[in-house]
């Protein structure tokens, strides 16, 4: 079972959980960062060392959703919109 990094590392990306990661399985996106599953060895060194407290253990991740919900009422007009990672709420 891998870790995960959540939503809060987006906008905060501090690598101090690269640091210390034994297998280098963190990549880099252009705020965020995130785990490869398949080079995760579960070692969970990098929780603890996450200031933004945005990793957690595949079995752990807060708040999960699994059924369908409705859409948002903008939905439509926001449907292929770019440039909309601004509007991404916490």
């Amino acid at each position: 079972m891998a870790f995960i990094v959540t939503e809060n590392c987006i906008r905060c990306k501090y690598t101090d959980c690269v640091e210390v990661c034994p297998v280098d399985c963190f990549y880099e996106g252009p705020n965020f960062l995130v785990i490869n599953p398949d080079e995760c060895i579960d070692c969970a060194l990098c929780e603890p060392e996450c200031p933004a407290e945005a990793i957690f253990s595949e079995d752990e991740v807060p708040a999960n959703i699994s059924e369908k919900k409705d859409a948002m009422e903008d939905a439509e007009k926001w449907d292929g919109v770019d440039g909309k990672l601004e509007y991404l709420e916490q």
